[in-house]
């Protein structure tokens, strides 16, 4: 039974840790985005450094849930 519920959350995981990343490239662009405010701007690359924290978080969890060893420097 952990073995299903382990999967399950690997799969969770790994989908929101896709979906942040998608997010992040989205804010990257508009943050490079020369006709957008600097205030716009600003506040994506805030938000596509959130997102990555984001994708990281989800993407060590779903290697937690895989049964991959956590890398030495997320410890």
């Amino acid at each position: 039974m952990e073995t299903v519920k382990n999967a399950a959350q690997y799969v969770s995981e790994t989908v929101q840790g896709t979906g942040a990343e998608a997010s992040k490239e989205a804010n990257k662009q508009v943050a490079k985005d020369n006709d957008a405010s600097v205030g716009t701007r600003a506040s994506a690359a805030k938000d596509a450094l959130v997102d990555k924290k984001d994708e990281v978080s989800h993407d060590t969890k779903a290697d937690v849930n895989k049964g991959k060893p956590i890398p030495q420097d997320f410890i």
